[in-house]
């Protein structure tokens, strides 16, 4: 076990975005570089919006400086798609581009994954009947998964800590996972990113003179690493245990279940009231604990808390059938995303 390069990892990404969210924030409050208020807006005063140039040289400085004689072929692939990202994101933050854009970038960086990176899905374990699938339907569903968590994580970073959190929970379970399965060169990518969010997180929600925001930068490279993990995760599952392989997709579920159900959510309510699914509005499920009074970092702890409750459900009911565990996961999912408008309409009541 590579012990001294996870910690490389950890610590050269710890340590990378300790030092350059300062710097970052300098720039950005010397040529104006904000995050506006407006009516959309939760804060109400101007912050730096450019965390995610600091993920970018953690993250990507971390994992190239620790694999030392590690061979991480897909590597080069997940860079190339993280930079397209990283220019993409930039612009928005800076600039703003159309949805449709950004829409089109991520298909280009999920494309270049799938073929010449060999990222993507060539078993679904058994859902729907399905287990090894050809190349044609594998990598239509690898393209729907990477870019679903892409815009799942882009559209939960709307308060402080929350999409940070999301990602530093993904990675310590992914990572762990990788490791168990002897792939450390996906658990040092995953350390990094721990290390490199763990500093982040600090200064979004601990910050006064160096508070900074993700931003699109930051939230596309993060929805783009966390759809590799689940992807890779659930490939390298099938090397292990028949149980441990039919629970994988279930696991990847569980795991990213609170963004990708309020995605789901948010995108319908929106299409049902004649809206474009990728007009801002403040429905999401973060904006409605804040309309229950709850602070910035209660509503992230709720959210994570939540999480991992649906984690801890799908692991006590494994033994279920696995389309009945899904389905069940699926229906507690949307019935707790429902609790915050509940007590809201209580609370007006009363």
């Amino acid at each position: 076990m590579p012990t001294l390069q996870l910690i490389s990892a950890f610590l050269i990404g710890l340590i990378l975005v300790y030092i350059s969210v300062p710097v970052i924030v300098r720039i950005s409050n010397e040529k104006h570089l904000y995050d506006e208020p407006n009516e959309r807006r939760i804060n109400k005063i101007v912050i730096p919006n450019l965390g995610g140039v600091a993920i970018f040289i953690g993250v990507s400085i971390a994992t190239l400086l620790s694999l030392h004689q590690l061979k991480f072929i897909e590597f080069r692939y997940i860079q190339a798609s993280l930079i397209i990202l990283f220019f993409i994101g930039i612009k928005d933050d800076i600039l703003i581009i159309s949805a449709r854009k950004k829409f089109i970038a991520q298909i280009i960086c999920a494309l270049i994954l799938i073929i010449p990176g060999g990222i993507r899905f060539t078993n679904l374990h058994g859902i729907l009947g399905l287990d090894e699938i050809n190349y044609v339907l594998g990598a239509f569903i690898t393209l729907l998964a990477i870019v679903s968590i892409i815009n799942a994580i882009n559209l939960i970073d709307g308060i402080d800590g929350l999409a940070a959190s999301v990602g530093i929970f993904s990675s310590v379970i992914f990572g762990a996972k990788f490791l168990i399965t002897s792939h450390e060169d996906y658990a040092i990518l995953s350390f990094a990113m721990i290390g490199s969010l763990l500093s982040f997180l600090w200064y979004n929600v601990y910050g006064t003179t160096y508070k900074i925001f993700l931003g699109d930068t930051g939230s596309l490279i993060l929805g783009l690493l966390i759809a590799i993990q689940v992807i890779q995760y659930n490939e390298f599952a099938l090397a292990t245990t028949p149980q441990e392989a039919a629970f994988s997709p279930i696991f990847s579920l569980a795991i990213l279940a609170t963004p990708l159900a309020d995605m789901i959510r948010v995108f319908a309510i929106r299409i049902i009231n004649g809206k474009s699914p990728f007009a801002p509005d403040l429905g999401h499920i973060h904006h409605r604990l804040l309309r229950l009074g709850f602070s910035h970092f209660n509503s992230t702890i709720i959210i994570v808390l939540t999480n991992g409750f649906i984690i801890t459900l799908a692991f006590a009911f494994r033994f279920l059938n696995k389309h009945v565990l899904m389905m069940l996961l699926i229906a507690v999912i949307f019935l707790l995303l429902q609790l915050p408008d509940f007590f809201y309409k209580r609370k007006a009541i009363q």
